[in-house]
């Protein structure tokens, strides 16, 4: 098998582990399971990863740099105003509720929830993939609090736990419905919610345009 092969049937592992793990759950996932998804025999599977606990690791970072790779570059960033960003990152979260559960649910969260007790490495790893995500939407929250709510009493991160606890909570109740459209009314609610968390500008060049 060719150097290019070998990634390409790597990827298609990764990409079934991430759906069928969305949709079946991790306990339920065989090895079998994400052979099949992904067109690959089980030869292939053993010759990139050891087991299906080492396939999982591998899948959150997988996942994790889809999700780096598609919040980074998102027009949300384009905008002055780091309370707008704020809004368009929700605004961008509700856009992509489409298509089948697995396809916008977020791995990380459905891992964690299985094996935070029994599998503590893939816990670790799931619970530093979202920490980073988190971190990288404080960065905006900080700043939005500086200008807006400077004396608030809150911290920049239990509102970044906040929005992610709202997603995660919303992935849930999407799942247990069988449809985005509790997940899309909660993150109404939580634009709503950050609007009114910043609603009196301070410290604000009157020049400065968003």
């Amino acid at each position: 098998m060719t150097t290019r092969a070998q990634h390409e049937s790597k990827t298609k592992l990764l990409n079934a582990a991430l759906h069928v793990i969305r949709a079946k759950g991790y306990a339920a996932t065989t090895v079998d399971d994400i052979c099949a998804k992904a067109g690959v025999t089980k030869g292939s599977f053993f010759h990139h990863f050891k087991s299906k606990d080492e396939l999982a690791l591998a899948a959150v970072e997988h996942f994790s740099a889809m999700a780096e790779g598609l919040f980074s570059t998102a027009p949300y960033h384009e905008a002055k105003d780091p309370l707008e960003r704020l809004l368009g990152y929700v605004d961008l979260r509700a856009s992509i509720l489409t298509g089948e559960l697995p396809e916008f649910t977020c791995l990380l969260g459905t891992l964690v929830q299985e094996t935070y007790d029994t599998h503590p490495a893939i816990r670790t790893a799931c619970e530093r993939g979202m920490s980073l995500h988190i971190a990288e939407l404080t960065r905006d929250v900080q700043l939005a609090k500086q200008l807006y709510a400077p004396d608030a009493p809150w911290s920049v991160d239990s509102v970044g736990y906040f929005i992610q606890a709202v997603l995660q909570g919303s992935f849930i109740f999407a799942k247990a419905k069988q449809s985005p459209e509790v997940a899309r009314e909660n993150l109404a609610h939580l634009r709503r919610y950050l609007g009114m968390l910043f609603t009196q500008p301070r410290n604000r060049d009157p020049k400065e345009k968003s």
